[in-house]
């Protein structure tokens, strides 16, 4: 979206992160996004200078992708799993280039970003060597907080959910 927006080809925006669940609640961030634009990187918000577009349909539209393509093709989104899939085997084997990372769900114990142990999360990570490592020290601004802890109060409901069912069976 960002590419289309800005006119230029995807992998010309780097570092997009999302936060959280994979749901409606999950949290893209441009904050520390980059995009390439005539040979010079910039920031994508400085790059856009939308941010309503940023913070309204920006976000709901990628929080929705899973449902409109599920409509769109009255099938499954599995396709779209398989290719995350392929991305990642991608990302570990071959690790990310410098000063890039790739949003990962992983465990979320010991993070540095508030977000309680013990939930499969989606962090930004850099992978070298075939192993992650969280990004650490990016900042977080109150909108994004806001965002973050939302995914990962639905995500620990789901937790408790599920242990209930397994309790109960």
């Amino acid at each position: 979206m960002i590419a289309l927006k800005l006119g230029v080809i995807s992998d010309d925006v780097k570092n997009v992160i999302i936060w959280g669940n994979h749901s409606s609640t999950q949290y893209p961030d441009v904050n520390h996004a980059k995009v390439k634009l005539q040979g010079k990187e910039v920031g994508v918000y400085e790059a856009l200078k939308d941010d309503s577009w940023l913070k309204g349909e920006f976000i709901t539209t990628v929080q929705q992708r899973g449902a409109a393509v599920i409509k769109a093709r009255k099938l499954s989104s599995a396709m779209s799993a398989a290719k995350a899939i392929c991305d990642h085997v991608r990302d570990i084997w071959f690790g990310t280039p410098e000063g890039e990372f790739v949003s990962m769900g992983i465990i979320s114990d010991g993070n540095s970003y508030g977000i309680p142990d013990d939930l499969l999360y989606s962090f930004p990570v850099t992978i070298k060597d075939k192993t992650w490592k969280v990004v650490e020290g990016l900042p977080i601004n109150d909108f994004s907080r806001e965002k973050m802890d939302l995914t990962a109060k639905e995500l620990a409901e789901e937790k408790e959910t599920a242990f209930e069912f397994l309790a109960s069976a």
